[in-house]
């Protein structure tokens, strides 16, 4: 199985080879349209499921299965942690939960804005964590902004996952720390830096 999520920065449909060249069972897609403005079958390739989420029908987030995987929202979903979104993932071989997320800035609560979002929906579906789970998104973090003002730092939230048997693909398949990435896959103005990640996580 391959999840792959990406932060397309809108228009998906018309960006959408750049990813499905990588052949994924599901995309996880910030910053994504809506059906209404992806029309399947015309300007995006048809999946065999898809699930969306927004405000704004120009950019929410989009859940694509390219292969058996079919997608159901819980029921426990809070619309007050909009952008982390747990599905139910059913397949013909294995199910699991999956948290599509996508942090963004808070006005109206400065310490609740991005990484503070993960911190507090974790708390609202603790009793999920111990099913089986991927989470997967653009979480906007790292630890080197721990020190910034939030409910719950990176590292807070680094620490209840693992504590709770969750890690990171990424960090393990590259022995590298938290903070230390290596693989810069952001780009601020256009610029390369190595602040924020894209995980592809392709499952044996």
């Amino acid at each position: 199985m391959r999840i792959i999520e990406w932060n397309c920065q809108g228009a998906f449909r018309k960006k959408y080879s750049r990813i499905l060249s990588f052949n994924p069972d599901i995309l996880v897609i910030s910053e994504c349209e809506s059906e209404n403005k992806l029309k399947f079958g015309v300007l995006t390739p048809t999946p065999n499921d898809f699930l969306w989420y927004g405000v704004n029908e120009n950019k929410g987030i989009g859940i694509f299965s390219y292969s058996d995987y079919k997608f159901e929202l819980l029921k426990i979903f809070n619309p007050r942690f909009k952008y982390i979104i747990p599905i139910k993932v059913t397949g013909k071989e294995t199910s699991f939960l999956l948290f599509a997320i996508w942090t963004q800035e808070n006005k109206q609560r400065p310490n609740e804005r991005y990484i503070g979002q993960i911190w507090l929906a974790l708390s609202y579906y603790s009793n999920l964590l111990s099913l089986p789970v991927i989470l997967t998104g653009d979480f906007n973090s790292n630890t080197v902004w721990d020190r910034k003002n939030r409910v719950g730092n990176h590292s807070d939230v680094v620490n209840v996952l693992n504590n709770n048997k969750i890690y990171s693909l990424y960090h393990r398949q590259e022995h590298i720390q938290q903070g230390f990435e290596i693989h810069p896959t952001f780009y601020l103005h256009l610029k390369s830096a190595s602040s924020k990640k894209l995980y592809g996580i392709q499952i044996q």
